[in-house]
């Protein structure tokens, strides 16, 4: 009774979360006067594809934004994931003084909120003549705080006797972290860069910001052009937000067989 009870519990919580989802696909294929019509019809008696159309094609194409945002997401979910294996690999695996006393001033940049570095990111990015480029929202994206403290809490979990077995047949850090702990941390990575990627595809602040051409423009400040002087186009804002959905879900479906080996092994080790 319990497990059911539970069952029907998450249940309903995941109808909940999931309806906003269904609204937003619902609205992308109806006219604009059933936006708001009441009752609610989840299928339009008068469905179209012209929202869904003008979103890959026309002067109101996505397309651009879409490959901005891709380039911009993509390098960050790799260079971010692979620095932040490194300096994890190194707080946790190398020995030196001062190691834990470092790594707690690094987890206090947990603490700092993002929008308080706005003022001090863009005096910088005028400086070296990035502002205005993706370059601005790329080499900041690099450095993750949380990425590092995922990963070396991975690592410590890995037992030593591996790295000492490889030391006495040789191998030095850079090969162990290279051939042995990223192989074994694989279900760590790949949850870690599904959230980045996810983080970087729908940040919005950071791209308002330090992005002014429209060439440079992501998805998320591409969706303004829908708010018109006089009203808001719901449709075709929902059906840019719908083909939105599309590279989050596919970054998902790529790692999420990792996800569920590191879920599965953790319930064996347990």
């Amino acid at each position: 009774m319990r497990k059911a009870f539970a069952t029907v519990v998450m249940l309903l919580c995941g109808l909940i979360m999931i309806y906003p989802f269904l609204w937003m696909i619902s609205t992308s294929f109806k006219q604009p006067y059933e936006v708001f019509e009441y009752p609610f019809q989840w299928i339009s008696d008068e469905a179209t594809l012209k929202y869904h159309k003008q979103v890959w094609t026309g002067p109101t194409s996505f397309v651009l934004y879409y490959m901005n945002s891709l380039k911009i997401s993509l390098i960050n979910m790799v260079g971010s994931t692979f620095l932040a294996a490194v300096a994890a690999y190194g707080f946790s695996r190398i020995q030196f003084k001062g190691r834990d006393t470092l790594f707690l001033i690094y987890l206090v940049g947990m603490m700092i909120p993002n929008q308080i570095l706005f003022v001090p990111k863009f005096i910088l990015f005028n400086m070296i003549d990035i502002y205005n480029t993706h370059l601005a929202l790329i080499l900041p994206g690099m450095f993750t705080v949380l990425g590092v403290f995922m990963l070396r809490q991975f690592f410590i979990t890995v037992p030593q006797d591996i790295s000492e077995s490889a030391m006495i047949d040789g191998a030095g850090h850079i090969r162990i972290f290279l051939r042995i702990m990223l192989s074994l941390a694989k279900p760590a990575l790949a949850t870690f860069a599904i959230i980045d990627f996810s983080w970087h595809w729908n940040d919005y602040e950071n791209a308002l910001i330090f992005l002014i051409d429209h060439d440079l423009y992501t998805v998320t400040l591409g969706l303004q052009n829908f708010v018109l002087e006089n009203r808001v186009d719901y449709n075709g804002m929902m059906a840019a937000a719908a083909a939105g959905m599309i590279p989050m879900i596919i970054v998902f479906l790529i790692g999420q067989k990792f996800v569920v080996q590191g879920v599965t092994n953790s319930a064996v080790k347990g």
